[in-house]
């Protein structure tokens, strides 16, 4: 027997009747304590108020929200698991019935957006197109026939360049071998001079590594400046909200008209001869390395490199004969039929095709029509249709793809639900903000992601003139990383492309961007989402719009989502009195004088109507609209037999509601007169402004001094388009270039301020064309946009080239996305070439897009496959 003392007694008891966990550290103790007392809080609760856990077929657990409180919830018949209550499916499902759900659950349908749906790893890729082997044999003979053109463009300057610098050298060609420059898989060379990404042939330096590219090397030989002419930065001043809202003027004694013309006319000669003085090439056409003030080293000359091996061209050639003279590329070449259905043979639109709609209004002109198919009536001949009006140059529209999707919600909440799952290490909810464009000012600002999202559902106005606040999320998620952060959303968008041949990111045939192989980088072409506030009426300062603009490549662009905000929201009135004096300003800045105003009224526009010359902010036609706004609204021809077209955006006005409000119109202005006669009208007691959230509301009305304001009914309008596109011709670019520099005083930018400065009137994205000068633009030459609605689950494609503008009409959520189609080859490399003409500093400077590169490689993919047919 052991000898113990009371301290060792007592230890030994201790360690003899305790359970090991009471020896856990302190915090996982205090854990497990909380969990029982917990347990059994919960327990002890129910059994007082007599309920006990339902399972099986009487659970009333909802799968949307996990609560089980619900006195009604909707079972899945299809899986016999899954439950909805009728709060969840009214909020997240509203296009769902309840026998619908009973029928066949969201869970079932891939389309749940709960939670735990929302966040789900290992998401299913959509289905990939099967395309057969005839088929990739006769898409792989299209991209060649149209690529062969521009390789022999880009042989006959690579050779030309190869055989100057084997006179530089004294060497003949064969003799003659240029050294090959190995580029890594996440790297990318550049021309140090004009930023334009090099592919192959070009000039280094052997010091200092300085990269020139082909280009830039003809013109240092003819004097011009490479890369273009560098220009000082456009800086606008922040005249405060009161410039912003036309109460105060801006005027140096000579009016903005001469003084933007005078500015653009200065010479600009000095940085020129400067430049070349500094730089110029050799006498014998070799070019030496530009000086240190210029980024070179100025030790020696550049020599002629390549990044492909150099007898790969030669190759080429003879593997292309080759292919071009097999039965198998002229049988597919010669097997395509040139005539459209659209058209007959005395080329007229034919009366029987649904799949068509008038856009534009050009006197001798063919093209007014556009092709507009619908997603769920797509066959394979419908492909060979759509190429025939691609290859012209011409947008298509497809309406309804959507249906062909599994019917994920696009609303911005789920979205923002989806994303925020999936952003770890992030901080709470509500402290996230994301980064907005106010369409007023063009300013950049922070905000909540809630807020914006409110105001997308509800509006949202400026504080102190309560005057529409249409804000842009800005790159929200990064397209960079749309796919990871949205992977459902971005499945979702892939499923819904139109003739996927074409669009499909992963696997299109004929989608040149797919032809890259595994080790070159790729550009960034998204998907991409744009989420914006939208107005019906077109304001004049301040619309949600995207300016003016020209893309470098291909674009489809989806409406997945619109929210029409109720019109009480906003107050017409206040909207109107604010209009009047932006109008006040830009008489007063354009013409240096505001008696101007009546004899502006009195020059009559291009349809007839009398109405004010200034674009931004005419206020004469706001009484033909139903809600007391319609801005610059042209009249409607009576013989006008335009199908769906949204021409001047009165396009969509019916003519009866014009007369219904116009008739509100001078009512309510009449009753206003009655009491203004017999006495000033009191302030009308019980009146207030809510303006805690931005928006306006009003709260009371005195129905003795004013009738309530009726709220217009639902139109076809209201129930359709989210966006108004115009997009112009290809060949109407230079005219379109030459009306903004003449024009460009009238139009405002960053900070309201006018244009004071045009480097190119596209590429700077800083002009949106108003109604009125649409009409301008038409009257002065004869250039006419094709102007159409974009309804919710329309895609627009977009080729390479347009200009095109947009304007929302509603909150709407877009998805866009690039491709590379081989008929748009050509513009793609013309846009290259104007945009390393910029100067450096310029947003559209850099080459993102590599089309060069991009071509030659899609040439090698599709000369590989059919040297491997013909030789079989």
């Amino acid at each position: 027997r052991q000898n113990f003392d009371i301290p060792q007694l007592f230890l030994y008891f201790v360690l003899q009747t305790s359970d090991d966990e009471d020896f856990k550290p302190a915090k996982k103790r205090r854990r497990r304590d909380a969990a029982k007392w917990k347990g059994s809080t919960a327990k002890r609760l129910k059994e007082e108020n007599g309920k006990k856990m339902l399972t099986g077929e009487n659970a009333q657990m909802c799968h949307q929200c996990q609560r089980n409180d619900k006195k009604k919830v909707v079972w899945c018949k299809s899986c016999n698991n899954k439950r909805y209550c009728g709060k969840c499916i009214k909020r997240w499902y509203p296009n769902l019935t309840e026998d619908e759900l009973a029928a066949k659950c969201p869970y079932c349908r891939k389309n749940c957006n709960c939670k735990a749906c929302l966040r789900m790893i290992g998401v299913e890729e959509p289905q990939q197109k099967e395309i057969s082997e005839e088929n990739q044999i006769s898409y792989a003979c299209h991209i060649m026939r149209l690529l062969l053109p521009w390789l022999g463009e880009l042989q006959k300057e690579q050779m030309e360049e190869k055989k100057l610098e084997a006179r530089i050298l004294g060497v003949s060609m064969d003799e003659m071998k240029l050294e090959q420059i190995k580029c890594g898989p996440a790297e990318r060379i550049y021309c140090n001079r004009c930023r334009t990404s090099i592919f192959d042939f070009h000039r280094s330096c052997k010091h200092c590594l300085y990269d020139l590219c082909l280009i830039c090397c003809r013109e240092l030989r003819k004097g011009e400046i490479p890369g273009g002419e560098e220009v000082e930065n456009v800086q606008y001043e922040n005249r405060g909200q009161d410039y912003i809202f036309g109460k105060n003027f801006h005027s140096k004694g000579e009016n903005r008209r001469d003084s933007l013309r005078r500015r653009i006319d200065s010479p600009t000669g000095g940085s020129k001869s400067c430049s070349l003085v500094l730089w110029s090439a050799n006498s014998d056409g070799g070019i030496p390395c530009p000086p240190k003030e210029m980024g070179g080293c100025g030790g020696s000359d550049l020599d002629l490199k390549c990044m492909f091996p150099e007898k790969m061209h030669a190759d080429l050639q003879e593997r292309t004969d080759k292919v071009v003279r097999s039965d198998i590329f002229e049988k597919t070449t010669f097997s395509r039929s040139d005539q459209c259905p659209c058209f007959d043979h005395s080329g007229t639109v034919r009366n029987d095709i649904k799949t068509v709609r008038k856009a534009a209004d050009r006197k001798g002109s063919s093209d007014n029509y556009l092709y507009c198919p619908v997603a769920t009536g797509l066959g394979d001949d419908d492909l060979i249709h759509f190429q025939m009006h691609w290859a012209k140059g011409e947008p298509v529209v497809i309406s309804n793809v959507l249906q062909s999707t599994s019917g994920l919600s696009w609303a911005p909440m789920v979205m923002w639900r989806a994303l925020r799952e999936r952003a770890k290490g992030k901080a709470e909810d509500e402290k996230i903000d994301v980064r907005v464009v106010d369409c007023l000012d063009w300013c950049e600002g922070s905000l909540k992601i809630s807020e914006f999202f409110k105001g997308y559902k509800n509006g949202r106005s400026h504080r102190r003139p309560h005057w529409p606040e249409m804000l842009k999320l800005k790159d929200w998620p990064p397209s960079s990383t749309f796919d990871k952060r949205l992977p459902r959303h971005c499945a979702e968008f892939i499923s819904a492309l139109p003739f996927p041949e074409y669009t499909d990111p992963r696997s299109g045939p004929l989608n040149l961007s797919v032809k890259l192989p595994a080790g070159v980088m790729k550009p960034d072409l998204g998907p991409k989402s744009y989420i914006a506030y939208g107005f019906s009426e077109e304001l004049g300062r301040g619309d949600s719009v995207t300016k003016l603009h020209c893309d470098v490549s291909d674009a489809v662009n989806i409406q997945t989502h619109t929210n029409e905000v109720p019109c009480e929201t906003y107050d017409l009135c206040r909207i109107k009195k604010v209009q009047e004096n932006m109008r006040k300003q830009d008489l007063q800045e354009l013409r240096g004088d505001l008696n101007s105003c009546t004899e502006l009224r009195a020059q009559p526009s291009v349809d007839g109507s009398y109405e004010a010359a200034m674009t931004s902010c005419s206020m004469e036609s706001y009484k033909n609209s139903s809600n007391g706004l319609h801005i610059n609204a042209p009249r409607r021809d009576a013989t006008d037999d335009v199908k769906d077209k949204v021409s001047p955006h009165k396009s969509v006005t019916k003519s009866d509601e014009i007369r219904n409000g116009t008739r509100l119109y001078y009512q309510r202005r009449a009753n206003r007169k009655v009491h203004q006669d017999k006495a000033s009208d009191p302030p009308i007691p019980g009146k207030s402004d809510e303006i805690g959230t931005g928006i306006r509301r009003k709260v009371h009305q005195n129905k003795a001094t004013d009738p309530p304001k009726p709220v217009p009914e639902k139109t076809e309008k209201d129930k359709a388009g989210g966006a108004l596109w115009d997009i112009f011709r290809r060949e109407d670019s230079e005219k379109l270039q030459e009306y903004l520099r003449n024009h460009a005083s009238e139009f405002r930018h960053i900070h309201c301020n006018p244009v004071n400065k045009v480097i190119h009137p596209i590429h700077d994205q800083t002009f949106y064309l108003t109604e009125k000068h649409k009409k301008k633009l038409k009257k002065e030459y004869g250039v006419e946009p094709w102007t159409f609605e974009q309804k919710l689950g329309d895609a627009v494609l977009i080729p390479a080239g347009c200009p095109h503008q947009v304007r929302n009409l509603k909150s709407c959520t877009k998805v866009a996305m690039d491709f590379v189609s081989p008929e748009n080859v050509g513009e793609c490399v013309k846009l290259t070439d104007e945009f390393r003409a910029l100067p450096s500093a310029h947003k559209a400077k850099e080459d993102k897009l590599e089309i060069k590169k991009m071509a030659l490689y899609a040439f090698l993919d599709v000369l590989e496959f059919l040297g491997r047919h013909v030789e079989g």
